[in-house]
């Protein structure tokens, strides 16, 4: 990829507006951009328009602190996870809860869908990470192998490889071509924290954050680590490619967020005091990024 010039990132500020009765864990827009959710500790799911932040839903049904949320890539459904060690499955039209996935034995912390829209992958606490049939609700198979709590995930763009990143500080790639039982077929290390989030580039570049404060992209099917990117000064919360893979988007746990050229692992961009703290980030098709979190 050849480095290029960019002009000023258009960036579309997102507030919550202190209705959720609990922290907010986590954040997700839905790939149009319009909508937004956040997983409360309250046990609830929230669903926001992002343009004018009003309240679309408040949606109750998990029996614990809601862990994380997602939209499917076809933007018609999203699953929340909870403490209460379930994933629930909604319809993003009328948000009416279709599914409640069963089979974590503790809290699930991530859930992430194939770019068809068709399996789901979670996993948390039990160490374990779980591929459902989305339609069914059914366990295709099961994949064990992360010595502590698997916290982040992601499917690769031919979703013929799941990445998931656990507080062992590991990521692990999972071939689902395979018909054997769910063994991990490489591993990735470097990090020297939590692996906190993960995401897949276009063209099949991953990046993760972790606990240590930094971002790595790496090429996996080489197991190389391509660029190391520092200057967080707390824990990365959440990382995104553009559309066109060129850039990367990261919100620590903070007021800080940072764009990076993913060719020369430069920050072109530090945007300060768009929120007090940042939950998420997310490019638009158009190359706008979206930014969530607490404001003051």
């Amino acid at each position: 990829m050849n480095s290029r010039p960019r002009g000023k990132l258009a960036v579309g500020r997102v507030k919550f507006f202190g209705r959720h009765r609990g922290e907010v864990n986590s954040s997700a827009f839905s790939p149009d951009g319009q909508r937004l959710l956040t997983a409360s500790e309250d046990g609830c799911v929230y669903g926001w328009e992002t343009q004018s932040g009003r309240l679309l839903w408040r949606l109750r049904g998990h029996k614990g602190p809601v862990r994380f949320c997602r939209f499917s890539p076809d933007g018609r459904l999203f699953a929340s996870t909870s403490c209460d060690r379930t994933v629930r499955l909604w319809d993003a039209a009328d948000a009416k809860c279709l599914q409640v996935l069963k089979g974590h034995q503790r809290s699930v912390e991530t859930v992430s869908f194939s770019h068809d829209s068709k399996q789901l992958a979670s996993g948390g606490w039990d160490k374990r990470v779980m591929l459902w049939e989305v339609q069914s609700g059914q366990v295709l198979r099961h994949f064990v192998g992360h010595r502590d709590s698997v916290q982040s995930s992601d499917f690769a763009p031919s979703s013929d490889c799941l990445a998931t990143g656990s507080w062992d500080s590991t990521i692990r790639m999972w071939d689902l071509r395979a018909r054997t039982p769910g063994i991990f077929h490489q591993e990735l290390e470097g990090h020297r924290g939590n692996i906190s989030c993960l995401c897949y580039s276009p063209s099949g570049l991953l990046a993760s954050g972790s606990w240590d404060k930094t971002i790595h992209i790496w090429k996996p099917s080489t197991r190389s680590l391509l660029i190391q990117l520092k200057g967080h000064i707390t824990w990365v919360k959440s990382i995104a490619f553009s559309p066109d893979g060129q850039q990367l988007a990261s919100a620590g746990y903070s007021h800080m967020v940072k764009v990076w050229d993913c060719n020369t692992g430069k920050c072109t961009e530090t945007l300060k005091g768009v929120l007090n703290v940042a939950h998420a980030c997310a490019f638009m098709p158009d190359g706008k990024l979206l930014v969530s979190g607490a404001a003051d």
